[in-house]
């Protein structure tokens, strides 16, 4: 059972009578207390590696504990939330790890909140590390690179909506351009529902350069464009080979550059009246549609 928590507003949560859940399988191990002093709210930083810093959302705040891949300095939790079974997950967890959960004023952390609904849980922690672009496009050691490129896409939700799927597909990595892109903001983080733990991501300078490279490397880069009339379902075996998909933002599609550069440029087939799909959604076919193949043929 979860500790109670406090009366007071801005206190931190009891650890007594918390559970130890060290022998759980899922559990995170103790390290040593963190910080008690949220940091204020800032703006973005950009062009700044991925981010991170601030997580919202009970299944995000979640999963960053269970991954235990990065500290974190602290959690708010609304004092006025409902109790529930996530929540005293969070609870649990976070003791296990030393980690100081603060009871706060809705008020207060929806103000500090920078997603459309916290759902009443904002954690702080260091930021996610990158990925090593050289690591991530090495065929060596059994490694089939099975990557995904994001071109020009800005939308938040777009980008964690996709995280969440490259997770559940088993992308080994994301590649993310430096600029004229969103990477991780507490929108992102809440709407991969903590994949952002999980999906290796690597920023790079150009996208039209770190193709070049993954061409030299053997790696088949297939752009996803409307225009196309090869078509998804044209892949083939090629799937099972190493292979990045690239796809370009809602509207405006891949890039002159990177479309040029790209070994093969395919379309997602659309039977309907609605001539195409968002970025998220294209995603999920994709690389479900990789994953398919390679499952079918033991890759």
């Amino acid at each position: 059972m979860a500790a109670k928590r406090g009366a007071r507003s801005s206190q931190p949560r009891s650890n007594r009578g918390a559970p130890q859940r060290g022998t759980s399988k899922r559990s995170a191990q103790p390290r040593n207390a963190m910080s008690r002093n949220a940091p204020q709210r800032t703006a973005p930083q950009r062009d700044k590696g991925l981010g991170g810093e601030q997580v919202e959302g009970r299944q995000a705040v979640r999963e960053l504990l269970i991954a235990r891949s990065r500290k974190i300095r602290e959690i708010w939790i609304s004092n006025d939330i409902d109790k529930s079974d996530i929540i005293d997950d969070i609870v649990e967890l976070a003791h296990a790890s030393n980690v100081t959960v603060l009871d706060v004023p809705r008020r207060k952390l929806e103000s500090q909140a920078r997603s459309e609904a916290p759902q009443g849980v904002l954690a702080f922690a260091t930021p996610l590390r990158e990925a090593d672009f050289d690591q991530l496009i090495s065929t060596r050691d059994g490694n089939i690179p099975f990557l995904v490129a994001v071109d020009g896409v800005t939308d938040p939700g777009n980008l964690g909506a996709l995280l969440r799927c490259c997770d559940g597909a088993g992308v080994s990595g994301v590649i993310l351009p430096k600029h004229r892109a969103v990477h991780v903001t507490p929108t992102v983080a809440k709407t991969s529902a903590g994949a952002v733990e999980y999906v290796p991501m690597t920023v790079v300078s150009g996208l039209p350069n770190a193709i070049t490279q993954m061409r030299s490397k053997g790696i088949w880069v297939v752009g996803l464009d409307d225009a196309s009339d090869k078509t998804l379902f044209d892949l083939g075996n090629l799937a099972s080979e190493p292979i990045c998909m690239v796809l370009g933002a809602e509207g405006a599609g891949l890039s002159r550059l990177v479309r040029e550069r790209c070994d093969m440029v395919v379309s997602i087939p659309m039977s309907g009246q609605v001539s195409s799909l968002n970025v998220s959604a294209a995603a999920a076919l994709a690389v479900y549609e990789v994953a398919r193949v390679r499952t079918r043929l033991g890759s």
